[in-house]
């Protein structure tokens, strides 16, 4: 059974990124039947030709909010969606392997695929060299038929199947970029069935920089969002505890020589406002939005 598929795609201030994301789409196997863009305003959208319908929805810059807006969009018109960031490349079977695995397995919630190049730790990587990486996996004909379940999914690398959505939200009290609005909305999917990672869906995630919020904002979010997810019963406390020390090392550390890309110095700022604000028991993700 062909499952309808629609994409998703938060985005803001990367109008270039956007587009060349919506020509790669043409090049799927399966096409998308519809591309929803969720952003702030019409300034954000490119202006180019697509294989496939696109609409838009517009509101506050905020990811869980953009998430929600295209969810609405897409919920009883569609018997699946993907959600994917403006700067990842999927490879060009994507869209088919992540519907077909849903149709194919009826107690599956959610598929996420296997990102085999993380700008996000490596540096910012160029367009031709995520394409090109893709392009050589491909052609080692190599398929790993492997699945691995997993607590939660990647929000822009993701594909949910609509029936077992429900009234369940992205929380848009973790305001601005929405760090964890993933893990807390797939980890509430699990209840509902299973959350798996298949190798055999790649992408590249480019990490392209800008259209982000400010580094001492995000340190913020570091600290804040996993103890209110932990709070809220979301996030598992070892997963919550291991994500906060690690970030607060990485910051630590490497202020001593920040990388050029990133703002150690403002992000262990935010984390120490976080740790001060925990310290008096205010734990408020949308505090960032006063800073």
């Amino acid at each position: 059974m062909a499952f309808s598929h629609a994409v998703i795609i938060p985005t803001y201030g990367r109008r270039e990124v956007l587009a060349r994301l919506l020509v790669w789409l043409g090049k799927q196997t399966k096409l998308p039947d519809e591309v929803i863009l969720s952003t702030t305003d019409e300034t954000q959208l490119p202006d180019v030709g697509t294989r496939f319908p696109v609409s838009t929805v517009f509101g506050v810059k905020c990811v869980s909010a953009q998430r929600n807006r295209g969810l609405e969009k897409a919920l009883g018109r569609f018997d699946v969606i993907t959600y994917l960031d403006d700067d990842l490349i999927p490879a060009t079977d994507y869209l088919e392997r992540a519907g077909r695995a849903l149709a194919q397995n009826p107690d599956w919630a959610v598929v996420m695929g296997n990102i085999i190049w993380d700008g996000a730790t490596t540096g910012e990587i160029s367009w031709a060299d995520g394409v090109e990486t893709l392009r050589t996996a491909e052609a080692c004909g190599r398929i790993d038929p492997r699945v691995f379940d997993q607590v939660g999914a990647q929000g822009g690398n993701m594909t949910i199947r609509t029936a077992m959505i429900g009234d369940l939200r992205f929380d848009e009290r973790l305001a601005l970029y929405s760090w964890q609005e993933d893990i807390d909305f797939t980890t509430q999917l699990g209840r509902r069935g299973r959350i798996v990672c298949l190798p055999a869906i790649r992408s590249v995630h480019l990490a392209v920089r800008g259209g982000r919020t400010s580094g001492i904002r995000f340190g913020y979010s570091q600290v804040a969002n996993p103890i209110y997810l932990l709070r809220k019963g979301t996030m598992p406390t070892d997963f919550a505890m291991k994500l906060i020390a690690r970030n607060i090392v990485a910051n630590v550390v490497r202020s001593i020589r920040p990388e050029i890309h990133i703002d150690r110095r403002g992000r262990l700022r935010g984390n120490l406002i976080a740790l001060g604000h925990l310290l008096k028991g205010r734990v408020e993700p949308e505090y960032i939005l006063e800073i």
